[in-house]
């Protein structure tokens, strides 16, 4: 079976590394080792940050056209057109202008992969947007939400003839501990002035503003109220907003250490030197970095926001504190940092967590079994 893989927020091959990008390739490959041949259909970006109702019409118009090409194009070589539609990340600042007009042409299924409904956008500057989510959505035989949140918002939207799957967000763990390289962790934090000899905190993001912003300000403020000593932070990441960052780091001190960027594959060695990783997910849709560092066996204290329920297991793989609340993030800190039983049980529960529950294969099956049931 032959699928068009599109992703209206952000296509696959575009230059600019995301976790939004990063989940797309990862569900081209889940799709590909499920047995279905890939073909990305469009590159167009549909994605709308500010609410412009004319960028919005633009588009429209744009998917229009892009739309009736591929199905011009599929039915003068109908032995190369796709056998279904899948669309990845739709929502009322990213709509699908494209796939629901030619999977009616074709008359092939509509698939959609972490789709999410806002009905507060129902009026207003993302209007159009919204109401063209609600019927991609609404046409779609099989919506795959990646978080519990999701799944309840999409399901009025869902007919009793199509159906509503949980396809939890995963990561391709062993490929990404295969391809980690070995790092000089001491010389860096040497030049850094990072320690070895203290518990080591650890953030992995970028700076930049919006939600990784308030974050960075939620991290620094609860980490200044942490009672115990012999600690740092080291911080992964860089961006436009670095000085902001240093900034809202600076009330824990010397104790907050900016590394700078790392490839990918010299996160494990990083996510594996660390004793907990911390992060506050302000607006995270669930977090990638949660699902990397549990698969390197380090425990996680986040927001209790959105998905991250999704991605750490309260009480299991981490502690989650209620969302903008800076005394209970440190009291977690704190607690992590006294019980050395907890934190390494807990890192243990986090890496078995991973390989066995939320791993490429076990996407690929759940894939698998809901597309080919559906057609």
């Amino acid at each position: 079976m032959k699928l068009a893989f599109y992703a209206p927020m952000k296509s696959p091959d575009h230059p600019v590394p995301s976790g939004d990008r990063r989940m797309g390739r990862l569900l081209w490959t889940a799709l590909e080792q499920a047995g279905f041949a890939m073909e990305l259909a469009s590159g167009l970006r549909s994605f709308d940050r500010r609410g412009d109702p004319d960028f919005q019409q633009s588009v429209k118009r744009q998917g229009e056209v892009e739309a009736a090409r591929l199905i011009e194009k599929w039915r003068e070589a109908p032995d190369t057109a796709p056998d279904g539609w899948f669309t990845y990340h739709l929502y009322h600042k990213a709509p699908d202008w494209i796939g629901p007009e030619v999977c009616r042409a074709l008359q092939i299924p509509y698939f959609v992969a972490e789709a999410s409904h806002a009905p507060k956008r129902a009026k207003g500057d993302w209007r159009t947007g919204y109401e063209a989510a609600v019927n991609a959505i609404g046409f779609a035989r099989v919506v795959f939400h990646m978080t519990v949140l999701d799944g309840a918002c999409l399901k009025p939207l869902v007919s009793a003839e199509n159906r509503l799957i949980l396809l939890p967000p995963f990561l391709d763990i062993e490929s990404f501990r295969e391809k980690a390289v070995s790092v000089d962790i001491g010389n860096v934090l040497e030049k850094r002035g990072g320690r070895q000899d203290v518990k080591t905190l650890l953030a992995v993001a970028m700076m930049r503003g919006g939600d990784k912003m308030m974050s960075y300000q939620q991290l620094g403020q609860a980490l200044s109220l942490v009672t115990e000593t012999g600690w740092q932070l080291l911080v992964i990441g860089d961006g436009e907003r670095r000085r902001d960052v240093e900034a809202a780091l600076a009330p824990i001190g010397e104790r907050a250490i900016c590394l700078g960027v790392m490839t990918p594959e010299e996160l494990p060695a990083w996510y594996e030197f660390a004793d907990i990783y911390t992060w506050p997910a302000h607006g995270e849709a669930y977090g990638m970095a949660f699902l990397e560092a549990e698969g390197c066996g380090l425990p996680v204290i986040a927001g209790n926001i959105r998905g991250v329920p999704d991605v750490v297991r309260n009480g299991e793989t981490g502690i989650l504190t209620p969302a903008g609340d800076p005394a209970a993030f440190a009291r977690a800190v704190d607690e992590l940092l006294q019980n050395d039983e907890l934190r390494l049980t807990m890192g243990k529960r986090a890496r078995a967590f991973v390989e066995t529950e939320r791993t490429l294969s076990a996407a690929a099956d759940i894939l698998k079994k809901a597309i080919e049931g559906a057609v």
